[in-house]
């Protein structure tokens, strides 16, 4: 097969036995001998140049590479690291006033958290100076550790103010030390990937001027024949300086515009997967939720909207818990995210335990949460998790409270009443983009029906066609006798 660009200025593939093959092949032969019998010299300083601007280019992915898949990576591992340090400070204080031992339970899971997440960051390819700052790091946090089961022993035997000064002098002191190290990984990563950039954009600044010097010189000897390298080359290393420069500044919007099945279109192509990963990093970062680290609003909004193309039948499910309110006024803040992971971690337990690939799991925010993908899936899902979640949230309230179904608190009135247990509510609404013109529309829908099955007793899930029968069968007497957990 030979290739030859048409009228169209697409390139088009030719089969070896048709004539036009055999005259482009004679063609060819021609041209290569008046290469080289009239530009051999031409010949050499073209070979010369492209494998310059080849060398260059495999360095500059090699460095657009690292920057992707490890001082990010090292970034965001160090970012998280410092998020579960403050998470473990907060336990540590709480317990010092609340001496509550859930909170010494909070505190040693983040603990866990701290280690395996460390262990994650030692792993990578590390220079000297950030080996050593990690293992300073796993140093300070075994002494923070030694710290606290101090503090936990003197606090039970009643020396609350020997706990709290050890909290106050040497806990605050490891603290700030590890604050410290992750700060300066940070720093060292992210004045890394200012240098790595620089660097990408110097030598792409060198490649283009070797290689244009080139076929300037080449030029003399054969105009045609230049114009054709300095088009091949000069263009595409053009287009990648200006995009190195412009992601080096921040702008992730560049486009490249390289369609070549090359080392120059491999760059290209290297390049826009780092604009596009980069784009989707930041879009993560500021979507996602940061107690869970499930995608946000935006990511479900597309998948809906992409569902919704497809034309295939799926259903969108919104999850919400019942009595959340009250239950954070009265135990705090702390334990009410405590509940909003535990949910989290059911949905993503039941979609990791069943394999489900193309299921989409989203955190709305506070308490609501989203399901989307095939019917069957999300109906399975949401049967156990009505059945499991009635379970799980007993271990987050005192145990007469429990046992009471109830707790004593009070309302935004100041008023003490009675307060039941968290509940959980599933709505589901099914589509094949028929129906709903777009992601709002159906928000809309499952909105409503969530509201519908909220007035249901206890923990229950429901879904459109269930609930169209029950109104048509009682439609004065709505939720009185539907079961949501068999919608």
């Amino acid at each position: 097969m030979l290739r030859a660009k048409g009228s169209d200025g697409e390139w088009h593939f030719i089969p070896q036995d048709h004539p036009s093959a055999r005259v482009l092949e004679k063609m060819s032969l021609t041209i290569s001998r008046k290469l080289f019998l009239g530009y051999l010299f031409m010949a050499l300083l073209t070979v010369l140049a492209s494998a310059f601007a080849l060398f260059n280019l495999q360095k500059l992915s090699a460095g657009a590479y690292n920057i992707t898949n490890h001082h990010f990576v090292l970034m965001e591992n160090s970012k998280q690291l410092m998020d579960i340090l403050l998470a473990q400070e907060s336990a540590e204080k709480k317990y010092l006033i609340l001496r509550d031992p859930e909170l010494e339970q909070i505190f040693w899971k983040r603990s866990v958290e701290f280690t395996e997440k460390l262990d994650e960051t030692s792993r990578l390819k590390l220079d000297r100076r950030t080996k050593s700052a990690i293992a300073e790091v796993d140093v300070l946090h075994r002494r923070l550790k030694e710290l606290f089961s101090e503090e936990t022993l003197l606090a039970q035997n009643g020396h609350l103010q020997e706990a709290q000064a050890i909290s106050d002098t040497t806990g605050r002191a490891v603290i700030d030390a590890m604050a410290m190290q992750l700060r300066d990984i940070q720093k060292n990563m992210d004045q890394a990937i200012n240098n790595e950039m620089n660097r990408i954009a110097s030598q792409g600044r060198a490649a283009v001027q070797m290689t244009l010097g080139l076929s300037l010189l080449s030029l003399v000897l054969g105009i045609t024949l230049a114009l054709i390298i300095t088009r091949n080359i000069s263009k595409p290393l053009k287009q990648l300086q200006k995009a190195t420069r412009l992601i080096a500044e921040g702008n992730l919007d560049h486009k490249i515009e390289a369609r070549r099945n090359d080392e120059i279109g491999a760059l290209a192509d290297s390049f826009a997967h780092m604009t596009q990963r980069l784009k989707v990093l930041e879009a993560l970062n500021l979507d996602a939720s940061p107690l869970t680290g499930l995608p946000g609003n935006l990511a479900i909004e597309n998948r809906i909207e992409q569902s919704l193309a497809k034309g295939k039948l799926f259903s969108l499910c919104q999850v919400d818990l019942d009595n959340f309110k009250p239950f954070a006024d009265q135990y705090g803040y702390a334990w009410g995210s405590e509940v909003i992971k535990e949910v989290a971690g059911l949905l993503q337990g039941y979609i990791d335990e069943m394999k489900l690939t193309d299921m989409f799991l989203g955190h709305i925010g506070g308490d609501d949460f989203v399901l989307i993908g095939d019917p069957g899936q999300v109906e399975g899902i949401c049967k156990k998790l009505v059945v499991d979640f009635a379970g799980r949230i007993l271990r987050y309230y005192r145990p007469e409270d429990a046992q009471k179904g109830y707790f004593i608190g009070r309302n935004r009135q100041g008023t003490v009443q009675k307060f039941p247990l968290i509940t959980i509510t599933a709505a589901i609404v099914t589509d094949d983009g028929s129906r709903f013109k777009n992601p709002l529309e159906m928000a809309r829908r499952v909105a409503e029906l969530k509201e519908y099955a909220k007035r249901m007793p206890g923990s229950n899930y429901v879904t459109e066609e269930a609930v169209e029968r029950q109104k048509a069968a009682q439609p004065q007497n709505l939720p009185s006798s539907l079961e949501g957990s068999n919608c």
